[in-house]
């Protein structure tokens, strides 16, 4: 989805999810990764509005809501159960 193209900013709202400071999610076409800093990512495929991880964490999906064209809310979830929000904001 070439909406949600671009590196993000992510932040905690609610639910079991730490403060996830320093946390960018990098999307290109049908994949990304979710990041901390520098460290090596965990990739997702874009499918729609929802970001399905690969394995090893199959059963993870992120599901997006968009707010603005750079402002997303967010509901993780793992094997369809939601046990954390957040918001992503485009900074690049």
């Amino acid at each position: 989805m070439a909406g949600l193209d671009g590196v993000w900013a992510v932040r905690r709202t609610g639910g079991l999810l730490p403060p996830l400071i320093g946390v960018r999610k990098r999307i290109a076409g049908a994949q990304g990764e979710t990041a901390v800093g520098p460290l090596p990512g965990i990739s997702f495929e874009v499918v729609g509005t929802s970001l399905r991880y690969l394995p090893p964490f199959a059963g993870f999906v992120d599901v997006l809501e968009a707010e603005t064209p750079d402002d997303y809310r967010g509901r993780a979830t793992f094997r369809g159960r939601e046990f954390g929000r957040f918001r992503m904001r485009r900074i690049a």
